[in-house]
Protein backbone atom coordinates (compact mmCIF):
# COMPACT_ATOMS: atom_id res chain seq x y z
CA UNK A 1 0.00 0.00 0.00
CA UNK A 2 3.37 2.42 0.75
CA UNK A 3 4.46 1.86 -2.49
CA UNK A 4 1.17 2.64 -4.19
CA UNK A 5 1.48 5.59 -2.41
CA UNK A 6 4.87 6.58 -3.27
CA UNK A 7 3.90 5.43 -7.02
CA UNK A 8 0.86 8.24 -7.17
CA UNK A 9 3.09 10.69 -5.81
CA UNK A 10 5.54 10.37 -8.14
CA UNK A 11 3.44 10.42 -11.17
CA UNK A 12 1.62 13.52 -9.54
CA UNK A 13 4.70 15.05 -9.33
CA UNK A 14 5.93 13.96 -12.91
CA UNK A 15 2.86 15.38 -14.09
CA UNK A 16 2.47 18.97 -12.25
CA UNK A 17 6.22 19.50 -13.69
CA UNK A 18 5.13 18.68 -17.38
CA UNK A 19 1.97 21.24 -17.18
CA UNK A 20 4.33 23.51 -15.75
CA UNK A 21 6.89 22.64 -18.43
CA UNK A 22 3.99 23.03 -20.75
CA UNK A 23 3.22 26.51 -19.28
CA UNK A 24 6.33 27.79 -19.24
CA UNK A 25 7.23 26.67 -23.13
CA UNK A 26 3.39 28.61 -24.15
CA UNK A 27 4.36 31.84 -22.16
CA UNK A 28 7.81 32.14 -23.94
CA UNK A 29 5.70 31.31 -27.49
CA UNK A 30 3.33 33.81 -26.13
CA UNK A 31 5.67 37.03 -25.59
CA UNK A 32 7.66 35.91 -28.62
CA UNK A 33 4.57 36.13 -30.54
CA UNK A 34 3.39 39.34 -28.67
CA UNK A 35 6.84 41.03 -29.67
CA UNK A 36 6.58 40.01 -32.89
CA UNK A 37 3.07 41.79 -33.21
CA UNK A 38 4.71 44.94 -31.66
CA UNK A 39 7.15 45.22 -33.98
CA UNK A 40 5.29 44.53 -36.77
CA UNK A 41 2.93 47.41 -35.83
CA UNK A 42 5.68 49.56 -35.45
CA UNK A 43 7.09 48.96 -38.89
CA UNK A 44 3.58 49.05 -40.36
CA UNK A 45 3.03 52.01 -38.95
CA UNK A 46 6.57 54.05 -40.17
CA UNK A 47 6.12 52.37 -44.09
CA UNK A 48 2.39 53.67 -43.95
CA UNK A 49 3.55 56.97 -42.59
CA UNK A 50 6.27 57.31 -45.21
CA UNK A 51 6.10 55.32 -48.28
CA UNK A 52 2.88 55.10 -48.72
CA UNK A 53 1.81 58.36 -48.55
CA UNK A 54 4.26 59.48 -51.34
CA UNK A 55 2.82 56.80 -53.69
CA UNK A 56 -0.56 58.10 -52.53
CA UNK A 57 0.18 61.90 -53.80
CA UNK A 58 1.56 60.55 -56.80
CA UNK A 59 -1.17 58.63 -57.70
CA UNK A 60 -3.92 61.46 -56.85
CA UNK A 61 -1.53 64.11 -58.95
CA UNK A 62 -1.51 61.53 -61.89
CA UNK A 63 -5.19 60.98 -62.24
CA UNK A 64 -5.91 64.76 -61.68
CA UNK A 65 -3.63 65.70 -64.38
CA UNK A 66 -5.24 63.49 -66.61
CA UNK A 67 -8.16 64.63 -65.84
CA UNK A 68 -9.91 60.83 -64.89
CA UNK A 69 -11.13 62.09 -61.76
CA UNK A 70 -11.69 65.09 -60.38
CA UNK A 71 -9.77 66.00 -56.64
CA UNK A 72 -11.81 64.87 -54.34
CA UNK A 73 -12.61 61.56 -55.68
CA UNK A 74 -8.78 60.90 -56.27
CA UNK A 75 -8.32 61.05 -52.48
CA UNK A 76 -11.28 59.48 -51.33
CA UNK A 77 -9.72 56.79 -53.82
CA UNK A 78 -6.52 56.48 -52.11
CA UNK A 79 -7.88 56.64 -48.57
CA UNK A 80 -10.07 53.60 -49.75
CA UNK A 81 -6.75 52.12 -50.77
CA UNK A 82 -4.77 52.62 -47.15
CA UNK A 83 -8.21 51.62 -44.94
CA UNK A 84 -7.75 48.46 -47.19
CA UNK A 85 -4.07 47.75 -46.77
CA UNK A 86 -4.45 48.63 -42.91
CA UNK A 87 -7.47 45.69 -42.90
CA UNK A 88 -4.74 43.00 -44.33
CA UNK A 89 -2.41 44.19 -41.66
CA UNK A 90 -5.20 44.16 -39.04
CA UNK A 91 -5.77 40.39 -39.96
CA UNK A 92 -1.97 39.34 -39.56
CA UNK A 93 -2.20 40.74 -36.25
CA UNK A 94 -4.97 38.86 -35.03
CA UNK A 95 -3.87 35.22 -36.57
CA UNK A 96 -0.72 36.17 -34.46
CA UNK A 97 -2.38 36.65 -31.08
CA UNK A 98 -3.91 32.98 -30.48
CA UNK A 99 -0.66 32.23 -29.40
CA UNK A 100 -1.49 34.67 -26.81
CA UNK A 101 -4.58 32.33 -25.08
CA UNK A 102 -2.69 29.46 -24.38
CA UNK A 103 -4.33 26.95 -26.20
CA UNK A 104 -2.34 23.99 -25.71
CA UNK A 105 -2.21 24.52 -21.79
CA UNK A 106 -5.79 24.74 -21.56
CA UNK A 107 -6.27 21.48 -23.46
CA UNK A 108 -4.32 19.85 -20.95
CA UNK A 109 -6.42 20.89 -17.91
CA UNK A 110 -9.27 19.74 -19.52
CA UNK A 111 -10.17 16.04 -18.27
CA UNK A 112 -10.97 13.54 -21.24
CA UNK A 113 -14.75 13.30 -20.72
CA UNK A 114 -14.60 17.25 -20.95
CA UNK A 115 -12.91 16.82 -24.42
CA UNK A 116 -14.79 14.65 -26.04
CA UNK A 117 -18.11 17.09 -24.64
CA UNK A 118 -16.42 19.76 -26.47
CA UNK A 119 -15.68 17.36 -29.79
CA UNK A 120 -19.51 16.16 -29.80
CA UNK A 121 -20.51 20.30 -29.53
CA UNK A 122 -18.26 20.96 -32.54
Amino acid sequence: MLEDAQSLWCELRGLTHDRFRLATLETHRAGKSLVDMIVAGVMVGVLLIGAWLGLMAAAVLKLVEHGIVAASSAILLAVASNLLIALIFFGVIRRKSRYLQFPATLRSFQTPSTERRDREKS
